[in-house]
């Protein structure tokens, strides 16, 4: 029998993947929440599931460690996708990646101050509007760089849009539509076809 490895991500995305497991017969054996075990079984015998940060999704995928894997477009434009095919949308986990900040500030002017985890996005989509900006990386409380003179801006994922108005913050632009995405790796794309491709199947006709 062979053997699948999914690597799912962390948080909201893995709330939002588990019910679509559920519906092509995959469930965890094991309570991501409690277990202290790194490896998760599940009701499949051949299937074994890793939970790990999103941004490490494509890196687990890349290198063989997991057959394919389940991440936000974000983490994949942002860290780039080499050595992983993307075959599905799953239109889970659904935001904005945007730019905000207070209202008033001139986030239009040559040169910026902008916080964000996404720095090679942001740098690209200001440079593609001619302006020089200059990345301040943060990892949370984003939006209280602008509120303390940090940064003038910031470019992060909106949902709600309710953590930006609570900080008197406003959308300025939208860079990207964000999803989740299923994430194969290319290498057991071809020696797991069979099995790899039935999977893929099974999920597209739950999301399309």
């Amino acid at each position: 029998m062979t053997k699948l490895t999914i690597a799912l991500s962390k948080g909201r995305i893995l709330k939002d993947t588990l019910p679509l497991l559920k519906q092509v017969g995959i469930e965890l054996l094991d309570d991501p929440k409690e277990s202290r075990k790194l490896i998760l079984r599940t009701t499949q015998d051949n299937i074994s599931v890793v939970v790990v940060r999103p941004t490490d999704v494509p890196t687990f995928v890349q290198y063989g460690a997991a057959d394919i894997g389940v991440t936000g477009k974000d983490v994949l434009m942002e860290h780039g996708a080499q050595g992983v095919y993307e075959p599905l949308d799953l239109g889970i986990a659904r935001c904005k990646l945007m730019v905000a900040g207070m209202e008033g500030v001139d986030w239009k002017q040559p040169r910026l101050r902008v916080a964000t985890k996404y720095t090679n996005l942001a740098r690209a989509f200001f440079a593609g509007r001619g302006q020089q900006a200059e990345m301040i990386k943060l990892y949370g409380a984003m939006e209280l760089a602008p509120i303390v003179g940090l940064a003038d801006v910031i470019v992060d994922l909106v949902d709600t849009g309710n953590t930006l108005k609570a900080n008197g913050l406003i959308p300025f632009e939208e860079i990207a539509d964000i999803s989740s995405r299923l994430v194969v790796n290319k290498a057991a794309m071809k020696t797991k076809y069979n099995e790899i491709q039935k999977f893929i199947e099974q999920v597209q006709d739950i999301v399309s």
